[in-house]
């Protein structure tokens, strides 16, 4: 299935190529860092920093798109998305910038260009909550974080 999504450019994205998938087979869409040229972005252990993309969407209605890390960028440098996954709503037509966030224990140096995170754009299904007394019974129940396989609990699949 494809979606069409209109893109406007913002000036400091210009002369940048559109993001694309790397492969037939990608989910996301690589997003690239609209850094002024010449001047990269550095962040400490620890920083954070709003990296621009230069573009801003018009999602069609029912979609939303997800601001993903890229695992090489987090496997080799320690940068990934804070707020993953980040989403992009429909009615949203500001700039897409990438929250990014240094975990390793150096400097990590941003170029205009890069490939920062991924970008998946999904269906929304919107939900009504409908409040009730009880709810049905799982084998679960409410166990939470980590409850799966302890005291020969299992869950099968």
């Amino acid at each position: 299935m494809s979606v069409e999504v209109p893109v406007r450019v913002l000036a400091h994205g210009e002369g940048l190529p559109l993001p694309d998938y790397a492969t037939p087979g990608a989910a996301g869409l690589d997003l690239i860092a609209a850094l002024p040229e010449g001047e990269p972005l550095t962040l400490a252990p620890l920083a954070r920093a709003a990296v621009p993309t230069g573009l801003c969407l018009a999602l069609p209605d029912g979609y939303e798109a997800q601001v993903r890390p890229r695992s090489g960028l987090a496997l080799k440098q320690g940068l990934t998305v804070l707020n993953a996954p980040g989403t992009v709503d429909s009615d949203y037509r500001g700039e897409v910038k990438v929250l990014l966030v240094n975990l390793s224990d150096a400097p990590v140096v941003l170029e205009r260009g890069q490939r920062i995170a991924q970008m998946v754009v999904a269906p929304v299904t919107r939900i009504h909550l409908a409040e009730a007394g009880n709810l049905t019974e799982t084998t679960r129940g409410d166990g939470g974080f980590g409850s799966t396989g302890l005291d020969g609990r299992q869950i099968s699949r």
